[in-house]
């Protein structure tokens, strides 16, 4: 069983995925498997990443019939997945030099928490790189592991999976999955928060964030972005299926409606004629 499970989807990615995938199995910590999913991309990424299997036994390739989206695929990895922790990456970023290492000693550190969040710098298209915005939040000299309720205000922190390794076996109790969509992140991420009953922080870039001009789905207009409202009703379903988390409700709309002006007021996100509608709605 290794310590980690790195899971990465794969879609239109080509240019950028072979260095995604050397940025796992280089790591000084050799203690995981790499579960790469080819989303049924047209490009040469399911080709590369049975090349990566091919050289590397850790490597376990998997590929879906169809696109089904980065939610899906995701899913699709964990599956598969047996290692203690799950670290997800999509596959044009890539993990920073002893991320791994970093990550293990800290979790030992902390007495193996359901979750741990960590930092990440975006790279964008110019060059620049710019730590995210976690970092004042991810302090190491507050008592850990601690719980939601302690440090509430990780729930301002963007709502991303790429930021943080969960204990597979929490994530099967809690029955956490991905869903279909754009914008699948949010109902992932805080009920994953709410629900850990332990949580710890490293104050370390361990993930080195692509952050594309064009192509990337979260930059491609479309009226595929009202799926925000889609994820952000299965959220509140999921607190009504747990009154136990209902403290949480206003905080988490205050982050919807912070999300859906995001959106709204991004122009590559929405195309022309879609505002109107996205607003009533």
């Amino acid at each position: 069983m290794p310590r980690f499970s790195v899971i990465v989807p794969a879609y239109r990615v080509q240019a950028h995925l072979q260095e995604s995938l050397e940025s796992v199995l280089s790591q000084s910590y050799p203690d995981l498997e790499l579960i790469a999913v080819d989303d049924g991309s047209p490009d040469a990424c399911g080709a590369l990443i049975d090349e990566a299997a091919a050289r590397d036994p850790r490597v376990r390739a998997v590929h879906l019939p169809q696109n089904a989206g980065p939610g899906p695929a995701r899913n699709a990895g964990m599956e598969r997945a047996t290692g203690d922790y799950l670290v997800f990456l999509d596959g044009d970023d890539t993990l920073a030099p002893d991320a791994l290492l970093a990550l293990a000693g800290r979790l030992k550190e902390t007495d193996e928490p359901d979750v741990l969040v960590y930092g990440h710098a975006r790279t964008h298209w110019s060059g620049e790189t710019l730590r995210g915005p976690a970092a004042g939040q991810l302090t190491e000299c507050a008592p850990a592991p601690f719980r939601l309720a302690d440090r509430p205000a990780l729930l301002n922190l963007p709502p991303v999976a790429w930021d943080k390794a969960y204990r597979r076996d929490f994530v099967a109790r809690e029955g956490l999955r991905f869903p279909p969509g754009l914008h699948q992140d949010a109902p992932w991420t805080y009920p994953a928060l709410m629900t850990a009953e332990t949580i710890a922080t490293l104050d370390r870039v361990c993930v080195r964030h692509r952050q594309r001009r064009v192509g990337g789905l979260s930059r491609t207009a479309g009226e595929r972005h009202f799926d925000v409202f889609d994820q952000y009703d299965r959220l509140f379903a999921f607190l009504d299926e747990r009154p136990g988390l209902a403290h949480w409700r206003p905080v988490l709309f205050r982050r919807m409606v912070d999300h859906l002006a995001a959106v709204y007021t991004r122009r590559e996100a929405l195309p022309r004629g879609a505002r109107g509608p996205f607003l009533r709605r």
